[in-house]
């Protein structure tokens, strides 16, 4: 026999050469593959050497009755997938569960009706195929993940490599940047001081000072992707924010002073500690501050404090000033939510870095304007 890949193959077990004639001549008119076997040892014989879509098992028969075979096929893990419909005289479908037991998935009575044995031999067959289909997708299915999953492997390293090659090009260029500005900055300042011409003065002043700001540029742009690669190492311990903010008020004095500023620090609690990255926090606030100081009418205020409740402890800076425009609160605000750098000039990649900073920290960034005038930029924690 020969198997072809539309062709079903039924395997009829029964005693009677009649009833094997009668359910050969029908079964082949349907275009399906007929095996006979007289005996159940015949039958077991058969499965061995040949695959069935499908067996005709009479139940009484010599020697070996139909449900002794069932058995030994249902152990057997070679055949114990082929569906079973037991063949059986009316008077015998009492025993008919007994076979359910054994696992024959269903019976046909003697003497054979033929459309209802039509029916049942189809519905059995078109399961077959549909569980065969299923199996064959199945492994189509594991294949192409398999295959999917060796390019994103492929893909993730070639991404690696990418972002590794990214890092080390900005940590090149920022380093390249820091050495010649550092060394215009001071040879700037050392000139302001010699000079007594006060309009050429003015003029190192802002080149000392547009240096300084691609120093810092440069600065916040190698933090950032530090931060998004994880090469920055968090180390969380308890604060002292109060300390924090004067050691940062004091290190940043000189700009204090150039915009005649006042710093109002409303922290009394000096015990009060919070969570964190003492220099990601120090970094984060020192942004805060200079982009406070870049907006503050001459002689404004600037104010640190903090609020609390029982789920966080938030460090609140604000100011005096004319606060944020609608349009920049909005683009800021998406920043926060959904990681969109492209905002506002250096605020947005100065904002961009604090909002790593604090994510890096399992802190958040709230921004808003005071009822009374001036912005406000939160960092909170959670206790």
């Amino acid at each position: 026999m020969k198997n072809t890949a539309t062709t079903e193959r039924i395997l009829i077990v029964d005693d009677l050469p009649k009833n094997i004639q009668i359910l050969g001549k029908l079964l082949s008119a349907q275009n399906r593959e007929i095996a006979y076997a007289l005996s159940g040892n015949e039958a077991l014989r058969l499965v061995e050497k040949n695959l069935f879509d499908l067996i005709l098992l009479d139940i009484m028969m010599p020697e070996m009755d139909g449900f002794e075979v069932c058995k030994i096929l249902k152990n057997n893990p070679k055949t114990a997938e082929i569906p079973v419909i037991f063949l059986t005289a009316k008077t015998e479908t009492d025993r008919v569960l007994k076979g359910f037991e054994l696992g024959g998935q269903d019976y046909i009575t003697k003497p054979f009706n033929t459309a209802e044995l039509l029916a049942r031999i189809n519905t059995h067959l078109e399961l077959v195929k549909n569980k065969k289909q299923l199996i064959d997708y199945s492994h189509n299915l594991e294949e192409i993940v398999a295959d999917r999953t060796a390019e994103l492997q492929i893909a993730n390293k070639q991404l690696s490599r990418l972002e590794k090659a990214k890092s080390d090009f900005l940590s090149i260029i920022s380093h390249e940047l820091r050495t010649p500005l550092n060394g215009i900055i001071g040879i700037t300042d050392l000139l302001s001081q010699a000079l007594k011409d006060e309009e050429q003065r003015d003029y190192l002043d802002f080149l000392s000072g547009a240096s300084k700001r691609l120093l810092r540029f440069s600065e916040t742009a190698l933090l950032i992707n530090s931060l998004q690669s994880n090469d920055q190492k968090v180390e969380l311990f308890e604060v002292s924010v109060k300390m924090l903010i004067e050691m940062l008020v004091d290190e940043m004095s000189e700009l204090v002073r150039d915009k005649n500023a006042r710093i109002n620090i409303g922290i009394k609690d000096d015990r009060l500690l919070i969570r964190a990255d003492g220099e990601l926090l120090r970094k984060s606030l020192s942004i805060l501050l200079e982009n406070a100081l870049s907006k503050l009418p001459t002689g404004g205020t600037i104010k640190f404090d903090t609020k609390e409740n029982k789920e966080e402890v938030c460090i609140e800076v604000s100011d005096n000033g004319s606060g944020f425009s609608e349009e920049i609160l909005v683009r800021l605000t998406e920043l926060m939510e959904h990681d969109n750098f492209l905002v506002e000039e250096t605020a947005g990649l100065s904002m961009a870095a604090v909002k790593l900073m604090m994510n890096a920290q399992n802190g958040s960034v709230r921004l808003f304007n005071n009822a009374d005038g001036g912005a406000c930029v939160s960092l909170c924690f959670k206790k």
